[in-house]
């Protein structure tokens, strides 16, 4: 069986699943290029949990529509994917093997971190989708052990995806167009996190909010980012980095897709 990369994926806003963009182009061509996975773990921003992770177990996920204030035409999507419960069950195993507590859920369905990507690149939702949280309050390091405890999935034909974004500061969108120009300081934080990870600097990417610039401007919290580091750790030691989408949404949402090998 081929060997999966990971992803991180910038999913933006909401919006991205209905609206005309760079990036909408981009994720509606990422599936055909990739194996086709058995099944897609995805670590959202949108699950957060206390203390561990969690991973759901339902068979059958409803579509989760967590946003307010968005077109009708978003909350009538329904994404039908099945649920992956032996997968989910694996990953809990892997995470504890590896000395991770981990936590299930019976009922989670699919939140717009997860089913807004996965809408663009597999439309037909034929492929199983099970969820694992990101862990509120843990550092950068806990998620990327969090997501080195998942690396073996990547041989059983998981897709683990990290759904995200590279910037996120909402305090700063002020109403702006879609193509607004883009601050410095989301461009500069962006510069440094791409620069870090062709260079395969796991040491300082774990402390970027002490050496990137204007890190905390663009993530007054760290969930958004979180993901990135589930992903980076899934692939495991010496991973390679691919750049596969860069570009910017409303000015302040960096939309950069990473495939890690």
């Amino acid at each position: 069986m081929t060997r999966l990369p990971t992803l991180f994926i910038s999913h933006g806003s909401p919006m991205l699943a209905i609206q005309e963009s760079l990036a909408h182009r981009f994720l509606l061509t990422l599936g055909d290029t990739l194996p086709r996975p058995k099944a897609i773990l995805v670590a959202s921003a949108h699950w957060e949990t206390s203390a561990a992770p969690a991973v759901s177990l339902t068979p059958d996920p409803q579509t989760i529509h967590d946003f307010g204030g968005f077109p009708r035409a978003l909350f009538e999507i329904e994404y039908g994917a099945p649920g992956a419960p032996e997968v989910a069950a694996r990953a809990v195993a892997e995470l504890e093997r590896q000395g991770v507590t981990a936590q299930t859920h019976a009922t989670r369905g699919l939140d717009h971190g997860a089913w807004v990507p996965l809408r663009l690149m597999y439309p037909q939702a034929d492929i199983p989708v099970a969820q694992i949280s990101v862990v509120r309050g843990a550092s950068p390091a806990e998620h990327l052990r969090i997501g080195r405890a998942l690396s073996s999935l990547r041989d059983e034909g998981v897709l683990v995806i990290g759904s995200g974004s590279l910037t996120h500061n909402l305090y700063e969108f002020r109403g702006a167009d879609i193509d607004a120009a883009v601050p410095s300081w989301v461009s500069d934080f962006s510069a440094w996190m791409k620069q870090r990870l062709e260079a395969g600097d796991a040491a300082s990417l774990v402390r970027y909010r002490e050496q990137a610039p204007f890190a905390a401007r663009n993530h007054p919290s760290e969930e958004h980012l979180s993901p990135l580091f589930v992903a980076l750790g899934a692939a495991g030691d010496g991973a390679t980095m691919e750049h596969l989408h860069a570009g910017y949404e409303y000015g302040v949402l960096a939309m950069d897709v990473y495939a890690f090998q």
